[in-house]
């Protein structure tokens, strides 16, 4: 059972790699969120991202939530490519690092795991949804919910 499971799982992640349909290079305006508000660049399937994260990770004393601010930098792999369209929709996940900027976490490093979706929806106009983990010496493990809309231009 073991190795039907590991050729399974081979199968599918070499297959992923196989297909060719990212484009060579894709710069993204971040206006939302996922990864942070600002740019990434994308150099087939790995791509590297920077910007503003904010995100709900406390509570005040009255029970409301808190937006955190996080400064947010890390690197991207992009799979299983998927539609027939010139820049496909597909999946990622991430690795970055974090500096909080404000409230609990302020100068606080920590690093973030995200995988999720990303739907091409018209030209560059593209949506992603996802999870994050987010670790940080001296706090809880947290997990959110990671939304984001974002602009991209593709070129060779």
């Amino acid at each position: 059972m073991k190795q039907v499971i590991l050729f399974l799982l081979f199968s599918t992640v070499s297959s992923a790699y196989a297909q060719r349909s990212f484009s060579k290079n894709e710069l993204s305006i971040n206006a939302f969120r996922n990864p942070s508000v600002g740019l990434e660049y994308r150099h087939r399937q790995i791509s590297v991202h920077a910007g503003y994260y904010p995100t709900i990770v406390s509570q005040n004393s009255t029970g409301e939530n808190q937006t955190t601010s996080f400064v947010r930098a890390g690197v991207s792999l992009w799979f299983l490519p998927l539609g027939r369209k010139e820049n496909p929709s597909s999946f990622y996940t991430s690795l970055s690092y974090v500096r909080g900027l404000d409230r609990t976490y302020q100068n606080d490093n920590g690093l973030m795991v995200d995988a999720g979706f990303r739907w091409m929806i018209w030209k560059g106009l593209n949506v992603r949804i996802g999870a994050a983990l987010l670790a940080a010496p001296n706090h809880s493990v947290k997990i959110n919910p990671t939304p984001g809309l974002s602009y991209s231009f593709f070129f060779k």
